[in-house]
């Protein structure tokens, strides 16, 4: 699976600066196993859906094998927009959060991106 995470969607002195990560894993039904790889995309536009949506695709497209398995994400990263809405803009799949797995490969990803943001201010 992969999990995601966008840092930095608030305005900062009149601008924006979101870094995405996203965290390709290897997990169990209450653990990651193992990080297969990892991806970012950063973008200084305004976080509307559709800027959150091609940034988390471009992370998620910066993996080093893109998989075919599923993007998962907590609801506010996508101003909790229905899965449906969502999963439009992703192959093979979209899905909010479900497990501890899932919850822990999103944290991941939270680490990596607000990490790389930081590196970048």
């Amino acid at each position: 699976m992969v999990g995601i995470d966008i840092s930095g969607r608030h305005e900062e002195d009149g601008e924006y600066l979101m870094v995405a990560a996203a965290v390709h894993a290897t997990v169990g039904t209450t653990r990651v196993h193992y990080i297969r790889g990892i991806g970012f995309a950063v973008s200084r536009e305004r976080p509307t859906l559709s800027a959150i949506t091609e940034l988390v695709a471009d992370a998620v497209g910066d993996l080093p094998n893109p998989p075919a398995c599923p993007v998962v994400a907590e609801r506010g990263e996508f101003y909790e927009e229905p899965e449906w809405i969502v999963e439009q803009h992703f192959e093979p799949e979209f899905k909010y959060v479900e497990s501890i797995a899932e919850r822990e490969t999103v944290q991941a990803a939270h680490h990596a991106a607000y990490a790389a943001r930081k590196l970048l201010l």
